[in-house]
């Protein structure tokens, strides 16, 4: 890595390094701290449960990204244990973004969070009513599929958690988003929720309709004891008013028999219960093919859901060599993510998705 950094510093002095860490090698950041500093580059990165490239998912390595025109960026801390931080927050990414008023095609706006933080959502709204459609929206969740909580965002000097990394990308023309998930026909309400966590849909215990849907729906008996072993298998879709379909993945239950997702549920959203063999795989990647139109670069960054991993490994090794196939002339170069911020077209509003691929042209 050193070899490498110190040749982009040499031929690229405005660079900056975009850093992806697989969890298994998290030990070494401080590592790659010192040696940006020594080159010297500006370093922004995340630690995420794998990472990925055209031939598949890697549990170990460093995927180090170089930015040829170092962005504005920031790390906002205490999103969850300081209500100041909220404030801030919006501040700073509007400050960022604007950043990008200048920008060919507007530019994008990174945003990796920690997957620990439950009110992604609400910061995405606030920010676009500030910011609009001036940007693209590009944004990840990153930490460690046990979902425990662990610094994962960082920059030259520090690795944080609870918190947020924001960049203006200028020469990045937006991304594209699919999850490929239709919802049936039979809808339920989730009557009380509080951030990422339904207490009770249809006014019942969220838990106890949750197994007698899937039961009822797909024969499958779920319990306490085999939840998580399910939750990939039957996640929750919030159907929006525009007919699209936000994927929720159940997992964790409370004492209470409350849910916690992986992402907000609105009080009284209106809920499907998803099934994740009922994907076809070609007509996402086909979706996304068609979106990101003609590929201009070498690299495609490429986020894929660690949940949908997780429900089938083996398709999701299949589907990843068919986006690849796809796209000949590029490189899929990226991780696996627990949470995807985007859309399913380049100027639309930002949502927060579950179970999701996203993809972006990455500026050579």
């Amino acid at each position: 890595m050193a070899e490498t950094l110190r040749a982009w510093a040499r031929d690229f002095p405005q660079a900056a390094v975009l850093a992806l860490v697989a969890e298994a090698d998290q030990c070494e950041v401080p590592a790659l701290q010192r040696q940006c500093n020594e080159a010297p580059l500006p370093l922004l990165g995340a630690i995420f449960p794998a990472l990925l490239d055209s031939a598949g998912f890697k549990s170990r390595g460093v995927l180090l990204l170089r930015l040829d025109q170092a962005p504005v960026y920031r790390i906002v801390e205490g999103l969850c244990r300081d209500v100041a931080a909220g404030d801030e927050l919006i501040e700073v990414m509007a400050t960022v973004a604007a950043s990008l008023e200048n920008a060919r095609d507007k530019g994008t706006l990174l945003m990796i969070f920690d997957a620990m933080v439950p009110t992604i959502e609400s910061w995405l709204a606030a920010l676009y009513r500030r910011v609009g459609r001036r940007v693209h929206y590009l944004g990840v969740s990153a930490g460690s599929e046990t979902f425990q909580p662990m610094p994962c965002v960082f920059d030259n000097e520090r690795i944080a958690r609870d918190a947020v990394l924001i960049a203006a990308l200028a020469n990045m023309p937006g991304s594209v988003l699919a999850h490929g998930y239709l919802p049936p026909e039979k809808m339920i309400t989730a009557t009380s929720t509080e951030g990422n966590r339904i207490i009770s849909i249809d006014w019942r215990p969220a838990l106890a309709v949750y197994s007698e849907l899937a039961r009822n729906e797909y024969g499958v008996d779920i319990n306490r004891e085999n939840f998580y072993q399910y939750g990939v298998h039957f996640p929750f879709g919030v159907v929006c008013a525009s007919g699209e379909v936000l994927v929720r993945i159940p997992v964790a239950i409370d004492d209470d028999g409350a849910l916690f997702c992986i992402g907000e549920i609105p009080e009284n959203a209106i809920l499907a219960l998803l099934r994740a063999e009922s994907v076809d795989q070609r007509q996402t990647v086909d979706r996304l093919v068609r979106d990101l139109g003609h590929i201009t670069s070498q690299s495609v960054l490429t986020f894929y859901c660690a949940g949908r991993r997780l429900h089938d490994p083996r398709r999701a090794v299949q589907e990843l060599a068919l986006l690849a196939q796809r796209l000949p002339g590029s490189t899929l170069a990226g991780a696996l993510s627990l949470g995807e911020i985007g859309s399913t077209s380049r100027d639309g509003y930002p949502l927060f998705h579950n179970a999701a691929l996203i993809c972006a042209d990455w500026p050579d």
